[in-house]
């Protein structure tokens, strides 16, 4: 019964998807009206199988590659509609809902059985970790989505300095903020918790290093905004290219590159 909350969740985020696009590509506003409602319908289930789950398994649900998974999609909807209750753009939907649905897809391949919790996470730091962990990744998915937006609008012939564009930069700008300070907490707090775990601040595991890349590029990108001015289009590919990379520090390391963190 559980699990059919999931299913039901993913199905809404689907429809939302496909009203979204269809909408966004015809110019029409009801629909996206009608997809931000199948967005918030597909929350609401998907919050009530977080926390049904959670009292399941006797703790927060993000423990495993699952959870976390599930928890990325989450945070993506969650954000994905505040900015649209504070901006009122069709185009946040645009980029958020598409994120939501395939991370909450991924998460539906992965072993969905709860487990009981490695002794190394038995932690303190453990909701200060993940959940800045989950907030980090779906705003940073948000900017790679806004950045892919950003192209499309180009490759039909939008003009740079159009209001629409210049909006769809300057807040992929703010969600990239966002989640690069979030990204800070969940590396800083990871060290503390490395060492009170595993006696050993920094150990150059596969998704400690591969953070510290994923933070580096974001590092470079704040600076060429900040400092270098860069705008538009060459920040739009950049936010793409480093999306890449969170995407790879989220799930690519784990498949391929197995480590202490092999769990999450």
């Amino acid at each position: 019964m559980r699990d059919m909350v999931f299913f039901a969740a993913l199905l809404l985020y689907f429809a939302a998807m496909i009203v979204q696009i269809v909408s966004a590509a015809l110019g029409r506003q009801k629909g996206c009206r009608a997809a931000c409602a199948l967005l918030s319908a597909g929350l609401a289930l998907h919050t009530v199988y977080s926390v049904w789950r959670g009292i399941a398994a006797g703790r927060l649900p993000l423990a495993n590659q699952f959870e976390f998974a599930s928890g990325f999609a989450w945070a993506i909807a969650v954000l994905g509609l505040i900015l649209h209750a504070r901006l009122r753009q069709t185009w946040v939907l645009t980029a958020s809902i598409p994120a939501a649905f395939l991370v909450m897809s991924y998460a539906a391949f992965q072993p969905m059985e709860i487990r009981d919790i490695m002794p190394a996470l038995r932690s303190t730091w453990f909701a200060l970790h993940i959940g800045s962990a989950i907030f980090s990744y779906a705003a940073l998915a948000i900017a790679g989505g806004l950045g892919a937006y950003y192209l499309v609008r180009l490759s039909r012939g939008e003009r740079e300095d159009s209001t629409a564009m210049r909006q769809a930069d300057y807040m992929g700008y703010r969600m990239i903020c966002l989640g690069f300070l979030l990204l800070t907490v969940v590396i800083l707090s990871g060290a503390i918790w490395a060492e009170q775990a595993w006696s050993k601040w920094w150990s150059w595991d596969p998704k400690e290093t591969w953070a510290l890349i994923t933070w580096i590029i974001y590092a470079i990108y704040l600076h060429q905004r900040l400092r270098m001015n860069w705008q538009g289009r060459r920040m739009a590919l950049l936010s793409l290219a480093a999306l890449v990379c969170v995407l790879f520090t989220f799930a690519g390391v784990n498949l391929l590159l197995p480590g202490l963190h092999s769990y999450a």
